[in-house]
């Protein structure tokens, strides 16, 4: 008998509502709620073709045991056993430094919850992270700053209260379909459009203002926006008195930022940089949005604080239809945030370094939890480099596809005494694992997601997962008992919720039978916000009053030259979602996009004598990968783009690797690279057979000799 479910979709972080259709055991369709209160009977590509993410073609079905260069099948007492031996003796004979965990933005947030819980009051680490690390860290950093919480501080639905709408370094009809096809809708209502990005984006073509800024100059290009609010008195002067502090020392920092140094900068001329500060400052309500090409830089957190102070010197934080809004890239990145999947946070943000936090966790789980500094994900691997690290679990990410600089992440995967994978399929990161565990997919299980809004949703189980799979938070509770550790029985996804609410605030008024009443709840949902919060800050800010914080422009990490002459930034496609293990299962999506390509603009095209979908080899100081080129002029001359979702073009073979200082965010969106023709008849290779080669580590490897 078929049936329907109702769940929330897999793909990005905007929440959609979806019927699962299922009959039997398993999912043949899906379709739109009508009545969800963000995606209004609306799905995009992606989400009409989520039923495909769960076939059973392909999965992971029982343990796997690395048995020789391949797999052997085995049970679960035998993993879970030889699990328990290997954390065990490294967490007791070289420390709880040398372990960690890498949680997933994809799994419920009961699912990480158990994750975390597991690293701190198990493993006795903080060594816990998930890819909000590649993503939106400095997101959590610079807001939590400037604001005092680290999120998006109003609702999907205030796009369609703004007057203005600001689209800064990303594209949400790519990324966020359904958030992209707001914006769309605004502007035809009225609301004036403006787009900050490099390239010439589907948005920034229907814009009213297109701030074509050069690779990584948003710090730059955001003082001299500031500046010229502040000589031209557009500054929200009642706001600034009563809300924020330190305008005197913002005032004097961006003084620099004159319009024509911006220009010479950014490459914005002085008119845009006034038009722009002029309908910003005046709107009545402005929605800023911003993705990726603000915080995957050296400077992220500087760029997302830069955000900040152009907001709150126009007052447009705390009122509906404004504010200051990441959009989270994951389902459930937001919510693997929330339950703490982060080295310094335990679930809440209360932070580690609180020693009454600390007790106060100590004492609800009945055993002494981690005190130490924790490790990001990129500081685990570097530590593996240096045989400081020994023993990892990674629960559904695939970082050999979305890590930057793929040589050096599979070089310290391999360094790892014992990996285990948990996952659905057997992505580039299981095939390295010594022990592989079969997940279930989020039609499998019960749970629950936060959006980017800050929306937690009940995800609800629609069939039984295949074979041998079980939830991330049902492994944890088995693996507990080996190593006979307390407070992990838990007999279904609810009772770990509710454990959650019992020690995190901003969760503290929620339960199942309340989001299932309500179409989900947004935080904080306190004693104080019963009903949950749509906007945030109306009245106060978390620390009293917000920070204007002084923030300096510099250079991206790495700068064409004569050697590498391109700009590469990696994007995001329509029709593809995260490292490709579930869009790519699906016909429709890949034959929409089946493989990853090259854009480059005409002029550039035409000087190396390239035409459309010339075959061509991509190299960087790290790596090097072949392809076809798209000749197209959404990418100015000097900058290229390559997806990231292709494990066979993996654009993260080119990656730098530099560093935020902040929060560890590697800069994923500028590289220097070079274009090599090929042979104009050839094929180009996929990364598998450079691999056999041997020529997608060779530049890589003659960089390191040579430095």
């Amino acid at each position: 008998m078929i049936k329907t479910t109702p769940s929330v979709c897999p793909y990005c972080g905007t929440g959609c509502g979806i019927g699962l259709r299922s009959d039997g055991d398993k999912v043949i369709g899906v379709e739109p709620i009508i009545n969800h209160p963000i995606s209004k009977g609306r799905l995009c590509s992606k989400g009409w073709s989520s039923a495909f993410a769960t076939g059973h073609e392909n999965r992971i079905t029982s343990p796997m045991i690395r048995d020789g260069k391949g797999f052997r099948k085995a049970s679960w007492d035998e993993a879970l056993t030889l699990i328990h031996e290997q954390f065990s003796y490294f967490r007791d004979h070289h420390g709880p430094q040398s372990v960690g965990m890498i949680s997933c933005a994809r799994a419920t947030n009961e699912d990480n919850y158990a994750i975390q819980k597991f690293a701190r009051a198990v493993l006795k680490t903080n060594n816990i992270d998930h890819c909000a690390r590649i993503c939106h860290s400095p997101s959590v950093a610079g807001l939590q700053q400037t604001l005092g919480s680290g999120a998006m501080t109003n609702s999907i639905g205030d796009v369609g209260k703004a007057d203005v709408i600001v689209v800064f370094g990303c594209d949400p009809t790519e990324s966020h379909s359904i958030i992209g096809s707001d914006i769309i809708k605004a502007k035809e209502a009225g609301a004036l459009l403006m787009v900050v990005d490099p390239r010439r984006t589907r948005l920034a073509e229907m814009a009213d203002v297109h701030l074509q800024l050069r690779l990584g100059t948003n710090v730059a290009l955001l003082n001299g926006l500031v500046n010229i609010i502040l000589e031209k008195g557009w500054e929200n002067q009642a706001f600034l008195s009563k809300r924020c502090d330190h305008l005197d020392l913002l005032r004097k920092s961006v003084a620099e930022y004159t319009p024509e140094k911006v220009l010479e900068i950014t490459g914005v001329p002085v008119d845009q940089q006034i038009q722009f500060a002029r309908l910003y400052s005046h709107a009545r309500a402005a929605f800023l949005a911003y993705g990726m090409g603000v915080t995957q830089y050296v400077s992220g957190t500087n760029n997302v604080i830069a955000v900040s102070n152009l907001a709150l010197v126009c007052g447009q934080v705390g009122k509906p239809g404004a504010g200051i809004n990441p959009l989270r890239g994951q389902n459930n990145v937001q919510g693997a945030c929330d339950m703490g999947c982060l080295p310094g946070v335990f679930p809440g943000y209360q932070s580690t370094d609180d020693e009454a936090v600390r007790h106060k966790f100590s004492t609800a789980w009945g055993t002494s939890v981690a005190k130490g500094p924790g490790m990001t994900s990129l500081g685990m691997n570097e530590a593996a480099l240096q045989e400081q690290f020994h023993a990892m679990m990674i629960f559904g990410e695939d970082p050999v596809v979305t890590d930057p600089d793929q040589n050096q992440v599979t070089k310290s995967l391999k360094k790892l005494d014992c990996l285990v994978v948990v996952e659905m399929v057997m992505t580039e990161t299981a095939q390295l694992a010594d022990v592989v565990l079969p997940a279930a997919s989020f039609a499998e299980k019960d749970g629950t997601f936060s959006n980017c809004e800050r929306r937690v949703q009940r995800v609800r189980k629609a069939v039984n997962p295949p074979g041998e799979c079980l939830s991330d938070w049902q492994m944890m509770s088995k693996l507990a008992a080996y190593f006979g550790a307390d407070g992990f029985a838990w007999e279904n996804a609810e009772q770990i919720f509710e454990e959650i609410v019992s020690l995190t605030p901003i969760y503290s008024q929620m339960s199942y039978p309340r989001l299932n009443n309500a179409q989900g709840l947004q935080w904080p949902c306190d004693i104080h916000h019963p009903d949950g919060s749509a906007v945030l800050h109306e009245r106060s800010f978390p620390n009293g009053k917000a920070r204007l914080m002084p923030v300096h422009y510099l250079p991206t990490a790495e700068q064409p030259d004569s050697d590498y002459p391109y700009y590469l930034t990696t994007i995001r496609l329509h029709f593809h979602y995260g490292c490709g293990s579930m869009t790519r299962k699906s016909p429709l999506l890949e034959r929409e996009s089946p493989k990853g390509l090259l854009f480059m603009n005409p002029r550039d095209a035409t000087n190396q004598g390239l035409f459309n979908h010339a075959p061509v080899g991509v190299r960087s100081r790290r790596g090097y990968l072949e392809t076809r080129v798209i000749v197209t002029d959404q990418v100015p001359p000097g900058l290229v783009s390559i997806p990231y979702h292709f494990n066979d073009v993996p654009s993260n073979q080119l990656t730098n690797d530099a560093q935020d200082p902040v929060t560890r965010m590697p800069e994923l969106k500028a590289c220097a690279i070079r274009v090599e023709p090929l042979a104009r008849d050839s094929e180009p290779r996929s990364i598998h057979l450079l691999r056999e080669a041997g020529e997608a580590r060779a530049t890589a490897e003659i960089f390191r000799t040579v430095v």
